[in-house]
């Protein structure tokens, strides 16, 4: 969720006027602000962030309704004897984010957002872990396996952003080397951020090495294998996500000034990108729920394939829903799904969640992408 948020008010900052012009802004601010309520809150004392709901085995085990929940769920937590540098670093660098978007919509709000955040990193910097050894079962589930590196480097750029701190920037000059900033990933995801961070520091410096690394990951990402169509497949589970955020990063590198000597062509390639995810694509078909073309019918959702309501008492939600041929009774409106297969082959099924799956994260970058080609449509 701190990624989605991170990643979300990144494309709104930058594409404030896409926004505005979509009439979203507002709407866009309300959903920020769902999330980072939550954070506060989640954050009671200095050293301490809950950072999961119940466990995710016991989770998985039963199909049914957010609202059904009776029964009473555990809470994790992560503290100074049980750290989490990566959830930690990474909730910190989506308050910093939300600091930024309210700074003038609501300016005590912003403050409030601001001093989460740098609480919460000093957390994640001095008591050093990574969450899933500290959360059981975590990492059956939400197993970085990029390490906490990126984060705390995330977390950094963010504070930089914020604040305009030069604290922050002289330390993220510092670790940017040692801590992997100058390698070249193979994505931008909720577990891997360091794109991210090259292409902030390319626009906080304008030097020269933080552009070429910026140039080297679109480069690469170019380069990774696609479907006959185009899409580019980074892997089986959820390849409409990785190309959505390669094309968010292409969107944000093409904002960059001086202007990289291929701007027209990330954009060339972020808009194909996106254009696939939205139905053209070897199945001429969308893969946004509820938008275009045959779009996705079945998404792996419990709550929305869950039987359809309107008076009381209401019907029980269970597997039957999971194992229904039928369309969702309710439509996911613009929920991207997981995606097709190297030959572009995909099958609207409810129970391969691998194909089917959707998720915040999923769409994060996919939103993001869209409205940066939005705001050079209009001339940005």
């Amino acid at each position: 969720m701190a990624y989605t948020i991170t990643t979300l008010a990144w494309g709104m900052i930058e594409y404030q006027e896409a926004y505005q012009a979509a009439n979203e802004f507002e709407k866009a601010l309300e959903l920020v602000k769902w999330a980072t309520d939550y954070f506060i809150a989640a954050h009671p004392t200095k050293n301490e962030l809950y950072v999961q709901v119940t466990d995710g085995g016991l989770d998985h085990s039963k199909w049914e309704r957010p609202e059904d929940v009776k029964r009473m769920r555990r809470l994790y937590k992560i503290d100074q004897n049980n750290p989490g540098s990566d959830v930690a670093a990474e909730t910190a660098a989506a308050l910093a984010a939300a600091s930024i978007l309210f700074k003038t919509e609501d300016p005590s709000y912003s403050a409030l957002c601001l001093r989460h955040a740098k609480q919460i990193y000093e957390f994640a910097d001095q008591y050093r872990g990574a969450y899933h050894n500290s959360v059981e079962g975590a990492a059956t589930f939400y197993k970085s396996w990029s390490g906490y590196n990126d984060e705390l480097l995330w977390g950094l750029a963010w504070l930089y952003k914020a604040t305009a701190d030069d604290q922050y920037l002289g330390t993220l000059r510092q670790r940017y080397s040692s801590l992997g900033g100058g390698n070249t990933p193979a994505e931008f995801s909720w577990d891997n951020k360091m794109a991210g961070v090259q292409v902030l520091m390319a626009d906080f410096t304008g030097e020269s090495q933080y552009r070429d690394h910026v140039s080297k990951f679109l480069d690469f990402a170019r380069g990774v294998r696609t479907t006959p169509l185009g899409l580019s497949w980074k892997a089986k589970w959820g390849p409409n996500r990785y190309a959505a955020n390669y094309a968010a990063i292409a969107t944000f590198a093409a904002k960059l000034e001086p202007a990289l000597s291929k701007k027209n062509q990330y954009l060339a390639y972020a808009k194909k990108q996106i254009n696939y995810l939205l139905g053209d694509n070897e199945r001429s078909a969308s893969y946004v729920v509820g938008f275009g073309k045959n779009p996705p019918q079945k998404p792996h959702h419990r709550a929305s394939s869950c039987p359809s309501w309107r008076a009381l008492p209401v019907q029980t939600c269970g597997f039957n829903s999971l194992n229904s041929g039928s369309a969702n009774p309710h439509v996911l409106f613009g929920a991207l799904v997981g995606g097709p297969d190297t030959s572009g082959n995909y099958v609207d099924d409810r129970k391969d969640y691998i194909a089917n799956e959707v998720a915040t994260d999923y769409n994060a970058g996919f939103q993001s992408a869209v409205a940066g080609l939005q705001f050079f449509a209009m001339g940005g």
